[in-house]
């Protein structure tokens, strides 16, 4: 479609070329009389003589060839990443080591250029908030999840043979602290979510912090009944830290924890058809320190939450 300013439609270019081949009038009478260039006129003429009506549309800019455009192999590990982790172009580039812009483009062109602007797990539009500095404000949860029974589950043994094992397998607790500016998160697995239990995770999880160079302000939770304790109570006031409770039925609150729970789940807790829970288990450490050091995050321009931490050393502890 012709620009506001263009003195010619594909009506105006058809009446021009048709006063030119058809009635005869010179280069020059024509371009006076249709306000453009005897150049322009020439144009449209001779492609009027070539192509007819057809020959009066725009013809596409794209080049013939392309001898720079990102080659079939890389656009094919590109579109693979993106349909089987549903990753955004920035973490894509990240971890095939490309430019976000080259991904983008690699994904518009195959019709693949945004995922969903609504939060896949609740369906509300995502708001974006962060904190200006590390330790401003803690996000801390607890995930419950099932146990692995000994032999595997549904995801090894089918979905009939998996029901018979899983009686009696039990629960874990995923206690969960991430800092909202850094993204930094740690995380511990633990048998029950009691006052007790969640009172001792977050003293070490307040070192695991320090250690990393990050004083912690102030803590953000829901309202479980851990949490309106009278010993979390006492253990954030004995280090000067401010407690803030969710909104009821409000989880998208505390989004940031909310989030990494989700990341456990899809890239630990069912990545793999693990035989038991201790294997399972096993591979935890590994993702902490996969995601703090090494996994690109798209909130930090794809950089890991340790490149944001004032203090923090490559080991996970």
């Amino acid at each position: 479609m012709p620009h506001r300013d263009a003195p010619l439609t594909e009506t105006g270019r058809l009446r021009l070329a048709r006063c030119v081949i058809e009635d005869g009038w010179t280069l020059r009478r024509a371009a006076e009389r249709f306000q453009v260039s005897p150049t322009t006129d020439q144009r449209w003429a001779s492609r009027y003589q070539l192509h007819g009506e057809a020959g009066m549309t725009d013809h596409p800019s794209r080049p013939h060839t392309s001898p720079r455009r990102t080659p079939t192999r890389t656009e094919r590990r590109i579109i693979k990443v993106r349909i089987l982790r549903r990753w955004g172009p920035a973490r894509i580039a990240h971890l095939l080591r490309l430019v976000p812009s080259t991904v983008h483009r690699v994904l518009t062109r195959h019709g693949l250029a945004r995922l969903t602007h609504l939060d896949r797990a609740t369906g509300h539009p995502i708001r974006r908030y962060e904190r200006e500095r590390p330790g401003e404000l803690v996000h801390v949860d607890i995930k419950k999840l099932g146990n692995i029974p000994d032999g595997g589950g549904h995801k090894v043994l089918g979905r009939q043979a998996g029901r018979k094992t899983r009686k009696n397998a039990g629960y874990s607790y995923l206690h969960t602290a991430v800092d909202d500016h850094s993204r930094l998160a740690y995380s511990e697995i633990h048998p029950d979510e009691k006052k007790e239990t969640a009172t001792a995770f977050w003293t070490r999880a307040q070192a695991f912090f320090t250690h990393a160079g990050i004083t912690v302000e102030r803590v953000l939770t829901d309202n479980g009944a851990c949490y309106r304790s009278h010993a979390w109570r006492d253990a954030l006031t004995a280090a000067q830290i401010a407690h803030k409770r969710t909104r009821p039925y409000r989880p998208q609150t505390n989004g940031k924890v909310e989030r990494f729970n989700r990341t456990l789940l899809d890239e630990w807790a069912y990545a793999h058809p693990y035989r038991s829970e201790t294997e399972r288990r096993k591979a935890f450490p590994h993702l902490l320190r996969t995601y703090n050091h090494h996994r690109g995050h798209t909130a930090l321009n794809g950089q890991p939450p340790s490149s944001r931490a004032p203090n923090l050393t490559g080991r996970y502890n």
